[in-house]
């Protein structure tokens, strides 16, 4: 994909992304939660559909008076579980096409990552084939013509004796086992996805499988609304001794199905093999973006964990001591699973830059001194700034820090990940007197492209984890400013942080 197009996709996503922030804010922004609303729609799927199996009858003549009873008589209860199991699953089928078109476009399908793409590939085709064989189980004209598309379409795979299509040439060649194979395959298929969905997170540290609270409630408010105003109904039921002529269609699971109508099985095995090889070979596209892994100097690890605690890939763990040295654990890395973040950095309880002799050497670093090179980046943007209230901006690869004006009073540092940033490096800043601010910007709150950077440089901040910024520093000098790319917001950040502290300054002067 060339750079103008993938340029207008992803514009096109932080646009959507925008609008809805302006809604919902940033905290409940749904498109920063599409995977877990899509575990959150899984069991809503699941619950209301034990209770309808509850009143289904498995059987020809049982299948569609069953559903109908409960869409009409029960209306008040079982019309409404009917209709939150049908939109429940269009909302899990929408969330995750836009999880995939979001990880597509940001690039978080490369490197360690590759696990969590490769493995989501199949459960979109076992999300098509679970919600397509519900629809076969009410029975009416939809389901009929569904069932014989279906059956024609699988007809052209070598692997079956005879063919299925004939099975539905008329009423007399439908029997009950035929109902009660479509019961246990729309139960089987769920539970294959659901294990599917729990190997899918297992490459991820602490993987969110649950919405905020209240997303999760004003979602599921909104389906039941929508259930009770706009209830799902069967069409007249199926006659296989009649040809359908006119049916109202469901666009979410059944939009290949017009153009099975319309072309042949050979053409749609052959797009959907192609767009499912091509998802698969995703991950193994070069990637020149990709920071080499972290590495782990033993002679400074004392084995306290905190680097494990805080990677959001499981990519370090803490093993036996290789070393005479009288710690009982050491730190681990596995370059496979690395991305080269260094929230393990941040993480360090030995990343320190008060040394007054030697280098800054913690117990795992980025390759090539990288922490050290930090340290020594930030006196030499302190040698060349003014004597005005000077800014230290730290951000990551994927804010917008690098896009600000050339400016002799703000010092612009680029990490890997906002939360590589030891805290003691801010205490450093205002320490040496090389700043007399620090603003810290990074992807957008709950969108972080590491998944937990964010959330974990807050909690250090505010002295909620380890490693805790030390009370003596003034919170009043840091401010945060989580706004990804916008550079707009970033510079309006910015300039009023800049007004404070030079007032900070003229009150501090006036007291004197």
């Amino acid at each position: 994909m060339s750079g103008y197009t993938h340029n207008l996709f992803l514009s096109a996503l932080r646009f959507v992304e925008k609008g809805l922030g302006a809604v919902f804010t940033d905290r409940f922004n749904p498109f920063y939660y599409l995977g877990s609303l899509a575990f959150y729609f899984f069991w809503i799927v699941a619950v209301s559909g034990i209770y309808l199996f509850i009143y289904f009858e498995t059987s020809i003549a049982g299948a569609y008076q069953s559903v109908e009873v409960l869409t009409v008589e029960q209306w008040y209860f079982g019309g409404v579980m009917r209709s939150l199991h049908r939109y429940a699953s269009d909302a899990m089928l929408l969330m995750m096409g836009l999880h995939l078109y979001k990880e597509w476009v940001t690039g978080r399908f490369r490197g360690a990552r590759w696990f969590s793409w490769v493995s989501g590939v199949p459960l979109v085709w076992l999300l098509f084939a679970a919600g397509i064989g519900g629809y076969w189980l009410v029975w009416d004209e939809l389901a009929q013509y569904i069932a014989v598309l279906t059956a024609e379409w699988l007809d052209w795979l070598p692997i079956f004796s005879e063919s299925m299509a004939r099975n539905f040439l008329n009423n007399s060649w439908v029997s009950d086992r035929f109902f009660s194979l479509l019961v246990f395959l729309h139960i089987g298929i769920p539970l294959a996805l659901l294990l599917g969905m729990w190997i899918h997170i297992q490459r991820i540290s602490q993987p969110m499988t649950n919405p905020p609270k209240r997303l999760a409630l004003g979602t599921l408010g909104t389906l039941l609304v929508l259930s009770v105003i706009h209830p799902a109904v069967s069409q007249p039921p199926a006659n296989l001794d009649q040809s359908v002529t006119l049916i109202n269609f469901d666009w979410f699971y059944l939009h290949l199905y017009p153009l099975l109508d319309l072309g042949s099985p050979e053409a749609m095995w052959l797009v959907t093999g192609l767009i499912t090889f091509g998802l698969f070979l995703l991950p193994l596209l070069p990637n020149k973006k990709r920071n080499p892994a972290a590495v782990v100097d033993l002679e400074h690890c004392n084995g306290c964990g905190w680097c494990v605690a805080d990677c959001p890939y499981a990519a370090i763990r803490l093993r036996d001591r290789t070393d005479s040295l009288p710690h009982e654990e050491e730190a681990w890395v596995n370059s496979k699973l690395c991305v080269g973040c260094g929230i393990c950095v941040g993480a360090c309880s030995t990343a320190t830059p008060f040394r007054k002799v030697g280098i800054v050497q913690p117990g795992v670093d980025l390759p090539g001194e990288w922490l050290e090179k930090l340290r020594e980046e930030i006196y030499e943007k302190a040698r060349a700034s003014s004597d005005k209230s000077r800014i230290a901006v730290f951000g990551c690869q994927h804010s917008a820090q690098e896009k600000l004006p050339g400016n002799d009073a703000l010092m612009v540092l680029t990490l890997p990940c906002i939360a590589a940033l030891p805290p003691s490096f801010i205490d450093f800043i205002f320490s040496r007197n090389i700043a007399d601010g620090v603003l810290l910007t990074g992807c957008r709150e709950s969108d972080c492209f590491h998944r937990r950077g964010v959330q974990w440089t807050e909690e250090r901040i505010a002295a909620q984890r380890e490693p805790r910024l030390r009370d003596r520093v003034i919170r009043e000098r840091i401010r945060l400013c989580w706004c990804g790319d916008s550079i707009g917001e970033l510079k309006d950040a910015v300039t009023a942080f800049a007004d404070e502290l030079a007032q900070q300054t003229s009150e501090e002067a006036g007291t004197e």
